[in-house]
């Protein structure tokens, strides 16, 4: 082994402070890809920018491999020399020339390879057990001869699976391996379990449940969507070499867990627990013979995005009333409630959740529709017991607990795809940062293994419209790079041969289970839903700065476009079909019809297939073939003129249709003026009031700031009469909701009428606090309260445009997100006549000054006057004096 040798004349004013892939850190068990690696530098030197950069890796423990130089400034998303290798670990290094010589190479980044589905040994393995019945316990002893190596578990299921060697569990990752297209994709996860091995005898016990693989789910309530059998895999590896896998050898029996349902919670007689089961000589002969569940191990995957884990502990208050227990964590979250209970053996305690109370103080549990949400528990002994579920999650603010046990102290645990914060904001304006707040809460309840719609009723799926409208916002808050990649791939597997894109993904819903207006209702290549196949790829490209997502899924955009011009057929234009989701839950749409919006479906349909054909064209020009880009290019222009003439005029008359034909670029140039007027006004008239659903919402504030509108964009932003987004906050909303009127002035609850339902029992309610779609604002909250937007030309924020717009209301603001090149950051106030601005942009980072300047102001920039509109690397201070406030 060689170390890395440094420059004999090295620049130490500049330093490589991190390197990292397109992994998770510390993520074990990786997909076999080409990494993409990114650094972020600081220098003791203003004017510093990288010149050229050198990669430097190694294999295993094997001598450093020093690449030639590269020239160029590019930090973000390099490709390596090679994919990886199955179980290889590999390290990198990067050093950089910044005008003053080598640097010194960076602290490398390791990143283990996982293996291919057919290079496992071990089988899926399970005994007979009945849906929603109690979970099956696989167990197997096994002995180490000699001191312990260093150890990889690969682990994976039909189902869900909970894992413990020798009593410990093997990991802090809950619900594995999460929910893909099972029948294209099972995840394989990878841990490091040496330190839990010991010489000698050991034991590895699986419990495994239903989960999404074979539990109740959608709003049909289907069961079985992927196979009847559920069952487990694990291999377990040292030093290289296979020591153990599931086969027929292993025994199986049932334990503690009585059923474990998504929906319905968890039901667990602790009576039945017997810890002994973890020990090595436990008797297991009365237990059953493991079989073999067929599969085709080629659809087993290394994990490619973070697991669901625990992200917060929130105490709960503990109110004792007549005849139940009632808790509030102060905060709407996905998870469960932790419980200490004093009671005795055979006490039965059992906890239901709401995400609100009704007027009464009961639990409003109608929301919920089919959803049980409760945890029922039988207590093994007298005195204290801590109680907690599994493989289940709730979305509460909210719970009861009814017993003969007294509650002793209680946690809300909060769960989330484990994803790194990545943006910040606050203000002057409280309600707007409570807002703030709430989107970043709903994002987290609903990331969970997929983007979901909402974490509590007999639903959360991963809806493709609510996915595409917020997956902006999503990459600002959280850093979701790896999670939409993951997402993507299901995405494309869930496509019909014919390319159309399905509504959920995974997609578990069929036609039978959307009943429209008492119809059946095909739910593939919906408008503003499938386009999630174009919209979201660019949405991570322009945010992070990696061509990876345009080059995952550059296929499926070319088919789902050309799905679209198949449908249209000489007709240029998308045929009227029989039904579109159109501007879903517009809030003048009849309560239960909320696809009826003001705006045509057909014209909705019609600008997305526009928007969709010109998203594939860029992405051909990025990654792609330039005759195909030129090709969908032509088709937009084509589409959008027969647009234009066929639905225009009306379409304009409303929010969303105005917006649309703004932000698509559907008007002729000579009618934007015109259009924009008319939506300002509209909005003016109105004092703010949105009239949008989910497809307008985000689109409808850049409409009017990207025009020139700002006053009405503000006045829309921080209305508090409903339907407007400060209500949900004056009504006590800590996540967003689903409908602008989920609680009504007078403080009763929304009926959420809606006839999508399939006679399930569930009423046909449509009423969730928690659901993100309508929190997609946020991001032209970052980019035009704050002022922090990457370019589309050079994204990733290596160019960022700084142009903060101040405003009656909102004297000041402060915003940071966390680049693949460093912390970007903005604060500015309005103080004594002048905008004074603190800006820090990270090394290999520009940025473009757009300052709200009127005829009577000077800029100072770093102390000068008149100085240039664009700063590079460091903390500046900016000054405006005389700025423009709008006034809204």
């Amino acid at each position: 082994m060689t170390a890395l040798p440094n420059a004999s004349e090295l620049d130490s004013s500049t330093r490589i402070i991190s390197i990292r892939s397109q992994f998770a850190p510390g993520q074990l068990g990786v997909p076999l890809l080409v990494p993409r690696l990114s650094w972020q530098v600081e220098s003791d030197r203003p004017d510093a920018r990288q010149h050229a950069y050198q990669l430097a890796e190694r294999s295993g423990s094997g001598n450093w491999i020093i690449a030639e130089p590269v020239s160029g400034a590019d930090q973000i998303g390099i490709r390596a020399a090679s994919a990886l290798e199955p179980r290889e670990l590999r390290e990198y290094a990067v050093r950089i020339d910044a005008g003053a010589g080598w640097s010194a190479w960076s602290e490398p980044v390791a990143i283990e390879a996982g293996i291919r589905g057919s290079d496992l040994v071990a089988s899926v393995i399970d005994i007979p057990s009945e849906i929603a019945g109690p979970n099956p316990i696989l167990r197997r002893e096994f002995t180490i001869d000699g001191p312990v190596g260093e150890a990889r578990l690969r682990l994976s299921a039909l189902g869900l699976v909970d894992t413990r060697l020798n009593g410990h569990p093997v990991s802090d990752a809950l619900l594995t391996p999460g929910w893909t297209s099972y029948d294209g994709r099972v995840l394989v996860d990878t841990y490091d379990v040496s330190d839990l091995l010991r010489s000698g005898p050991n034991v590895l016990v699986l419990e495994i449940n239903d989960g999404w693989y074979r539990g109740r789910m959608g709003f049909a309530s289907r069961t079985a969507i992927y196979g009847d059998r559920i069952g487990a895999l694990a291999q377990l590896e040292i030093d290289g070499d296979v020591a153990l896998v599931t086969d027929d050898s292993w025994r199986g029996s049932f334990g503690a867990v009585q059923s474990a349902s998504i929906y319905d919670g968890t039901t667990i007689d602790l009576r039945a627990d017997d810890p002994a089961v973890h020990d090595a000589g436990f008797d297991d002969s009365a237990w059953q013979s493991a079989s073999v569940v067929p599969v085709d191990r080629a659809i087993f995957a290394p994990r490619v995005a973070p697991p669901v884990r625990v992200i917060e502990r929130r105490p709960m208050t503990v109110d004792e009333q007549s005849d139940r227990v009632v808790l509030d964590s102060g905060q709407n979250v996905s998870g469960w409630v932790r419980l200490v209970v004093d009671g005795s053996a055979g006490d039965t305690v059992t906890v239901r959740h709401a995400e609100v109370l009704e007027p009464s103080g009961a639990l409003h549990t109608a929301a919920l529709r089919s959803a049980r949400a409760t945890d029922v528990y039988t207590l093994a002994h007298d005195g204290e017991t801590v109680l907690e579920p599994t493989f289940t999650f709730h979305g509460f603010r909210y719970a009861d607990v009814v017993s003969d046990a007294r509650v002793v102290s209680a946690e809300a645990i909060a769960i989330s795809s484990d994803l790194a914060p990545r943006g910040e904001f606050r203000s002057s304006h409280e309600a707007l940062d409570r807002f703030h707040s709430n989107v970043l809460w709903s994002q987290r309840d609903n990331f969970v293994s997929v983007p979901t719609d909402c974490p509590q009723r007999d639903e959360r799926l991963g809806w493709t419209g609510d996915a595409q409208a917020f997956a902006a916002t999503a990459n600002t808050l959280l850093d979701t790079e790896s999670f939409w990649l993951s997402w993507l791939v299901d995405l494309e597997l869930d496509q019909t041969d014919e390319g159309g894109v399905a509504s959920v993904v995974p997609d578990i819903i069929r036609p039978e289970d959307m009943l429209m207006g008492g119809t059946p209702t095909n739910p593939m290549g919906r408008a503003g839903w499938a386009d999630a196949a174009t919209i979201v790829p660019l949405a991570v490209y322009e945010s992070y700065g990696s061509t990876e997502a345009l080059e995952q899924q550059l296929g499926s955009m070319r088919r789902w476009v050309e799905h679209l011009r198949n449908r249209a057929g000489d007709g240029v234009v998308l045929p009227t079909e029989p039904f579109q989701y159109g501007d879903w839950l517009d809030p003048d749409a009849p309560g239960e019809r909320p696809w009826e919006a003001k705006v045509s479906s057909d014209y909705v349909a019609n600008a997305f297939y526009v928007h969709s054909a010109r998203l594939l064209a860029r992405a051909e020009r990025l990654v792609g073939d330039a005759d195909r880009a030129s090709d969908a290019d032509a088709l937009a222009d084509r589409v959008a003129a027969a647009t234009w003439k066929a639905w225009g005029d009306e379409a304009i008359t409303t929010q969303t249709g105005a917006a649309l034909a703004l932000e698509f670029d559907l008007a002729p140039a000579e009618r934007r003026a015109e259009i924009a007027d008319a939506l300002a006004a509209n909005v003016r008239a109105e004092s703010g009031r949105i009239a949008t659903g989910f497809l307008g919402t985000p689109l409808v504030l850049f409409a009017l700031s990207n025009s020139g509108h700002l006053a009405e964009a503000y006045l829309m932003l921080l209305r508090r009469d409903a339907p407007s987004w400060l209500y949900q906050v004056d009504r006590g909303a800590t996540t967003v909701w689903e409908r602008w009127d989920a609680i009504l002035p007078d403080g009763s609850i929304h009926g959420g009428a809606m006839d999508a339902g399939s006679g399930d029992g569930g009423g046909g309610s449509m009423l969730s606090f928690n659901h993100y779609a309508y929190g997609a604002m946020i991001d032209w909250v970052y980019r035009t309260v704050a002022g922090l937007a990457p370019d589309a030309d050079e994204p990733g924020y290596r160019l960022v445009h700084v142009a903060p717009r101040p405003a009656t209301g909102l004297e000041h603001a402060a915003a940071s997100i966390d680049t693949r090149l460093g912390r970007l950051a903005i604060e500015w106030t309005v103080e004594n006549g002048s905008l004074v601005i603190d800006l820090t942009v990270p090394f290999g980072s520009r940025a473009a000054l757009d300052l709200p300047v009127s005829a009577e102001s000077t800029v100072t920039i770093d102390g000068e006057t008149d100085a240039a509109g664009e700063v590079g690397y460091g903390t500046h201070q900016i000054v405006v004096t005389a700025p423009v406030v709008v006034e809204s």
